[in-house]
């Protein structure tokens, strides 16, 4: 029973700390912002997006500004460093919670078992085989149920938090793609106005020479 006590602390404090994660993580979001940094984007003013976006807790702004500030390196690159981390950040603990979900009813199944083999072991004892009995039955069924109600305790928390993680994969995902089309079609246009201008000085000369 003590490993089976053992996981279940160890259940409680991680579906504990993951709650409370996610809660300041839904705290932390900044939609708004998030808007606004697109919007400077979009006109033009990159300076006033990496202003917008530092600083910021929520995971897509700092994917954001790690991209706006390391775009002449390589922006992707910056982007799926950046998206990386905050998708490693947010996955944190799932594998102890698969790992729960698998172990618990394994346990319980091997509580059963020494449950039950004491039980059978005290048969020869006529004096105490039906408390023996009564109480290795009794053992084996607790170390079921424990079994069954820490895996199915830890197995709900486990597919919320991992859809939770998919769906900021997602939010990334759609923010860097975003990111990269919109700084892309400015550096085009940038680079679109520098051709146009320089390409009237040899018709102006032309037609003073004529």
């Amino acid at each position: 029973m003590y490993p089976i006590l053992v996981v279940s602390i160890v259940a409680l404090a991680v579906v504990l700390e993951r709650i409370f994660w996610w809660l300041g993580r839904w705290m932390r979001r900044d939609p708004k912002r998030i808007e606004k940094v697109f919007t400077a984007i979009e006109v033009g003013d990159v300076t006033e997006a990496s202003r917008l976006s530092r600083d910021s807790r929520d995971p897509v702004l700092r994917m954001m500004w790690n991209g706006l500030n390391h775009q002449h390196a390589s922006l992707q690159g910056a982007l799926q460093v950046a998206a990386g981390i905050e998708i490693k950040r947010a996955g944190r603990f799932l594998v102890v919670m698969d790992t729960l979900v698998t172990l618990a009813p394994l346990l319980g199944l091997l509580g059963t078992i020494v449950g039950l083999m004491k039980a059978f072991g005290s048969l020869g004892n006529e004096e105490l085989a039906v408390v023996t009995v009564t109480g290795g039955i009794a053992e084996a069924l607790i170390a079921t149920a424990c079994g069954l109600g820490i895996a199915i305790f830890s197995l709900i928390p486990f597919n919320f938090f991992t859809s939770r993680v998919s769906n900021l994969e997602f939010e990334l995902q759609t923010a860097a793609t975003n990111l990269e089309v919109m700084l892309e079609a400015y550096n085009k246009t940038g680079a679109h106005s520098e051709v146009e201008i320089p390409g009237t000085t040899p018709s102006s000369a032309t037609r003073s020479s004529i």
